[in-house]
């Protein structure tokens, strides 16, 4: 029997993609009036954050402790903290970060749902990208493919926060994969939730043998926050970790633990398996990467149940839904962010956010991870000009695909950030829909007056 074709369906604004960055967008083009569509691979928002299994948010303040992300990411965290889901922004033990936001990840998803829904937008879940319908430089449609067909969306304006720009590069927009040089990407991670850890036990290992742990900036400091802070951030167990390197316990290619308490008191997420050298757009190759990161996660479990204080009655929770991808397309927009820029701290006539994250490059074929800090006080900015393409002309990018280098995206690509790009995205998007016109002619002052008035944080 012949599949019964269905209607084509008419949007303001449609987001494809619906993690942080994509929900942030949607709800604001929702609340500055769009009738806005955010359509989604899985049944839940949140994308790294709750498919991926990424923890905690990281971070929206620079190291000197100056907050630098507010906005749709701030009223997230207000909401989940008012229900008990999270502790707010506190101290990075390992002093990579002044802080960092842990939070429960199911409420994480209702959240985020509630505040897209509350504004009046629309969720389509469990639909993928599978075309796009261009018309006169601009995209007329795109279309989804769903369990019962595949059905045409309509709009004024797209926003492509899929973190691959899989909209974008299917519309034709040039883009970059990974590093310029080679095309290489920072490794692909599979993280590892576990249960009944002994915090007070690591804290005391951690206070005893500071040695074994590493601390970005100060152990002083370090081992002050681990007395008050009230969740674990900790990077080490090296002696155990190069002892199961030598063994071969685990073979992966990196050279320490990460792991992060979440919202859950001895619930933690492991942040340590390393795949390299595989192309997060190629299908096949991310299948074997899945396999493998779960291979690596049994490793990683089986060191720390045996070797590291702490972990002795640990309970393996479990992979998340999907491994995490730091990197894949850059697309090609109107200015191409550099880490030259980001370090600079260059002023831009245009900026629609600021971070103060460091280039954190997790290397693409070698065991460390190289990390490039601002000064204490630093504030870089993002310019609409990277969320812009020069066609289609009513295409607008969000998320870690923006038009940014290699280097650049190490750093813009955290939750809080992305979150504030999303922002941004969504913002013009609306204004645009409702004025008729292409992004790119929305005038930067009405934006600029249109995020502020969304609390959201502008350098001067």
């Amino acid at each position: 029997m012949a599949e019964t074709s269905t209607p084509r369906r008419r949007f303001d604004v449609i987001v494809a993609g619906g993690g942080v960055s994509g929900a942030a967008a949607a709800i604001v083009a929702a609340r500055e009036g769009a009738e806005t569509l955010v359509f989604e691979q899985y049944g839940f928002l949140g994308g790294s954050l709750t498919a991926m299994g990424v923890g905690p948010m990281m971070s929206f303040h620079n190291r000197a402790g100056r907050q630098l992300v507010r906005g749709i990411a701030q009223e997230l965290v207000d909401r989940l903290a008012a229900k008990g889901a999270s502790p707010g922004h506190i101290p990075d033990l390992t002093t990579y970060c002044s802080t960092v936001t842990p939070f429960d990840a199911e409420q994480l998803k209702i959240e985020l749902e509630a505040m897209l829904l509350e504004s009046g937008g629309k969720i389509l879940y469990h639909a993928m990208l599978a075309g796009v319908e261009s018309e006169g430089g601009t995209i007329s449609g795109v279309r989804v493919c769903t369990r019962r067909s595949i059905e045409t969306l309509e709009a004024a304006v797209f926003i492509d926060a899929t973190g691959d720009g899989d909209l974008a590069a299917r519309a034709g927009v040039p883009f970059t994969l990974g590093r310029g040089a080679d095309g290489a990407t920072q490794p692909m991670t599979m993280n590892l939730k576990i249960g009944n850890v002994d915090t007070d036990k690591i804290r005391r290992y951690v206070e005893a043998h500071p040695e074994d742990f590493v601390f970005a900036h100060d152990v002083d400091e370090g081992l002050r926050r681990l007395r008050v802070a009230p969740r674990l951030s900790i990077a080490g167990y090296l002696d155990a970790w190069k002892k199961g390197l030598a063994d071969g316990t685990v073979d992966i290619p990196r050279d320490l633990v990460l792991f992060f308490e979440t919202d859950t008191p001895g619930v933690v997420i492991v942040n340590t398996s390393r795949i390299q050298g595989v192309d997060p757009t190629d299908p096949w190759a991310v299948s074997e990467a899945e396999t493998l990161g779960r291979r690596q996660c049994e490793q990683i479990f089986r060191l720390l149940s045996r070797s590291c204080p702490g972990f002795e009655h640990a309970v393996n929770l479990g992979t998340p839904v999907q491994i995490g991808v730091r990197e894949s397309r850059h697309i090609h927009g109107r200015y191409t962010l550099t880490g030259e820029d980001l370090l600079a701290e260059k002023s831009f006539p245009d900026p629609v956010c600021a971070g103060g994250y460091p280039i954190d490059i997790h290397s693409p074929d070698q065991a460390e991870t190289n990390s490039t800090h601002l000064r204490p006080d630093g504030v870089y900015q993002v310019p609409l000009r990277s969320l812009l393409v020069e066609r289609p002309e009513n295409l607008i990018l969000a998320g870690r695909c923006i038009s940014a280098t290699h280097e650049a995206s190490a750093a813009i690509r955290v939750t809080p950030v992305v979150m504030a790009i999303g922002q941004a995205g969504g913002t013009v998007a609306a204004l645009a829909a409702r004025r008729g016109c292409p992004p790119g002619a929305v005038p930067y002052a009405d934006l600029k007056n249109a995020l502020l008035d969304s609390n959201a944080f502008l350098p001067n």
